[in-house]
């Protein structure tokens, strides 16, 4: 029978949208899909076994996060545990008093103390669900929060090696389960623990009652159980089959908003065609949720009629012992209400256990990113650099990327003083990117030395390294916060406790500097606007109007070294020439400037131009020593000046006009 084999994945459904949108079936490949934990043909004491393993992570970060709270659900858990036993032996004597001899008068009032406990143990009981209740919702939150401040922190600290190494992202992708996951482990281990609980005292009061009640009670619950773990490991194998899938519906309907796509949506008619491929996907997932459902029902009905026959049995038993006066009625009355209870709670607990398995594999995931991230993390401390800079020297330096055959950077050599202006050009793909992140500390030189005035980078406290270095890339970010704090954001150290009026003094001259004062005089609250269009009341700005903010940021930021990467490519060509003459200004007797652009106006005022081709330095020196020696910057400068010169071709009419046109033939 179909029910009863152990669940396996199969070949889904693949929609047309599938083939035409992504090019055939959609597999999610993360890591989380892969567990090495994730045994569906495990039985259930193989999964009680691992349990300690799989949820001792979460205790611990509990154990950590708010030990009051943990320690108030594990004993509120317990005590309800105890309240039940004591309730079905009350029970029992209560049963076996309104059952003995004398006047119904007389055995009720015989009853009233064991009614009065029996009251008492509920009152209790239901007094120790509230406290856990209360201390389990105090404690959930706080374990996501830590959990997702250990991913975010883990994320933060490693090399950016790491994060532009694939296998490396997919597991921060698939360790963004572990935080909620965590959360929802302690709600499952509060539930389990109640269920471990209350099923060892039903067991115990069975046991006590009559010897062959307890394997009775395992009879009946055993094919519910059975059935909990053959619903969960279908959807579980569900979820990893379609996950994929459904990220990618998901990924359509996110398009179909998004602000940057709003205008091919409506212009080009994308919307209504991105919409088709949205529902056709989707009701391929809904026909996977009527199949998971229909199993569900059948394996359920199943596991309800196996338990019913095993039920027939037991209270047949109960009988046989009855009439052969093994058992009396008091006793077999509290072993019905016993066995319904311990049966149901024996059926709770193999789905929370189930719950639990299935949510903490996701916070193993986390673990093992956070262990990975340890392992790969930017080092701690390091050689002190120098507080005025004096020069940076690249000497033979190379570096590869893991993905790649041919080196990004091979033999280079060049110095970086105080107070110059450099500039570094090249065609894309020259090494220029990869020079920058060398500079910035981002990387480390595979080959030969970097220095930062005698210090070898790589024995430098990195954090040192970063504090000297100011970023202003093309792609630069464009936080989603108030404008004075995008320029603030540039060292946001600054803005600590006691030092604000200092900050918002030094905020206001970047912004005069970059020429950024004058975009916020123009906004409806100042320097307090939020530029984000997203939440309500907030401003955004163009593209040029952002790059003199990211000016302003890095004025604001002082470093002793500022990269510039394409910094005018959304600049009118008067705010180009003001962007460039404001970026060599930031060059002081302290600081050098590094600028990237394919602008070649925009360098040839640099003190040292470094030409770069196919990972080599090749040429080096002023524009117009570069220009005399006729080599690869002036072809360079030269094709980029004739584009200015040359005249348009001539169209003919005819090739432009419209095709209804009669005139054409």
């Amino acid at each position: 029978m179909r029910l009863l084999k152990r669940p396996a994945t199969g070949d889904a459904a693949v929609s047309d949208s599938e083939r035409r949108l992504f090019g055939g079936p959609l597999r999610y490949d993360a890591g989380w899909a892969n567990h090495d934990y994730a045994r569906l043909e495990s039985r259930l004491i193989t999964t009680l076994r691992s349990m300690p393993r799989m949820v001792g992570g979460t205790l611990r970060l509990a154990w950590r996060t708010d030990r009051p709270a943990l320690i108030t659900v594990a004993l509120a858990e317990a005590g309800q545990g105890v309240t039940s036993a004591v309730g079905l032996l009350v029970l029992s004597e209560v049963l076996r008093t309104l059952l003995g001899a004398g006047s119904p008068a007389d055995r009720l009032h015989a009853a009233l103390p064991a009614l009065a406990t029996g009251a008492l143990v509920a009152v209790l009981g239901a007094v120790l669900a509230s406290r856990s209740t209360a201390a389990a919702g105090r404690l959930e939150p706080k374990v996501e929060r830590a959990a997702h401040e250990q991913y975010l922190e883990a994320a933060i600290s490693v090399e950016l090696e790491a994060i532009e190494d694939g296998e490396f992202r997919r597991l921060l992708d698939s360790a963004q389960w572990g935080p909620p996951s965590a959360r929802r482990t302690v709600g499952a281990c509060v539930a389990t623990l109640g269920g471990v609980i209350s099923l060892l005292a039903t067991a115990g009061v069975l046991t006590v009652l009559h010897p062959l009640l307890l394997p009775m009670l395992l009879l009946i619950a055993a094919p519910r159980g059975w059935g909990a773990m053959r619903v969960a490991q279908r959807r579980y194998l569900s979820v990893i089959t379609w996950a994929e899938h459904v990220r990618a519906a998901r990924m359509i309907g996110q398009l179909l908003i998004s602000r940057t796509s709003a205008p091919e949506v409506r212009v080009h008619g994308v919307g209504r065609y991105l919409l088709g491929h949205y529902g056709n996907m989707a009701q391929h997932a809904e026909g996977e949720a009527t199949r998971l459902a229909k199993d569900k029902a059948a394996t359920e009905l199943l596991a309800a009629a196996l338990s019913g026959a095993a039920a027939l049995v037991t209270y047949a038993a109960m009988g046989a012992l009855i009439v052969s006066g093994r058992m009396d009625l008091a006793v077999a009355g509290t072993a019905v209400f016993a066995v319904r209870t311990g049966s149901a709670s024996l059926g709770a607990l193999v789905s929370t256990t189930n719950t639990l398995h299935e949510e903490s594999l996701y916070v193993r995931d986390l673990e093992r990113f956070v262990a990975e991230a340890g392992r790969r993390a930017i080092p701690a401390g390091g050689l002190p650099l120098p507080e005025r800079l004096g020069e940076i020297r690249l000497t033979d330096v190379g570096f590869s990327y893991p993905d790649r055959d041919e080196p990004a950077l091979s033999g280079v050599s060049l110095t970086i003083a105080a107070g110059s202006v450099v500039a570094l050009v090249g065609e894309n793909g020259s090494g220029k990117s990869t020079l920058v992140k060398l500079l910035a500390g981002l990387h480390l030189p595979d080959r030969g030395s970097l220095t930062w005035d005698g210090v070898e980078v790589r024995k430098a406290d990195r954090e040192q390294v970063f504090d000297r270095v100011a970023l202003l890339t093309q792609d630069f970010e464009r936080w989603p916060v108030t404008a004075r704090t995008n320029i603030a954001i540039g060292r946001p150290g600054d803005e600590a406790p006691g030092r604000e009026v200092d900050s918002a003094a030094a905020v206001v001259a970047a912004a005069r500097y970059a020429g950024a004062d004058r975009v916020v005089d123009r906004l409806p609250h100042g320097y307090e606007t939020l530029l984000a269009r997203v939440f309500r009341g907030a401003s955004e700005l163009s593209g040029g109007q952002w790059q003199k903010f990211g000016l302003a940021r890095t004025r604001y930021r002082d470093a002793r070294v500022v990269v510039v990467d394409e910094p005018t490519s959304a600049l009118d060509p008067e705010a180009e020439i003001a962007a460039f003459d404001s970026i060599r200004g930031l060059a002081g007797p302290r600081r050098a400037v590094v600028l990237v652009t394919h602008r070649m106006s925009g360098v040839r005022y640099a003190d040292v131009i470094f030409v770069l081709h196919e990972g080599r330095l090749v040429e080096q020196g002023s524009h117009e020593e570069l220009l005399a020696r006729g080599g690869r910057y002036a072809q360079m400068f030269r094709m980029q000046a004739e584009q200015y010169d040359r005249q348009p071709p001539s169209i003919p009419r005819q090739a432009v006009a419209p095709q209804n046109d009669p005139s054409v033939t």
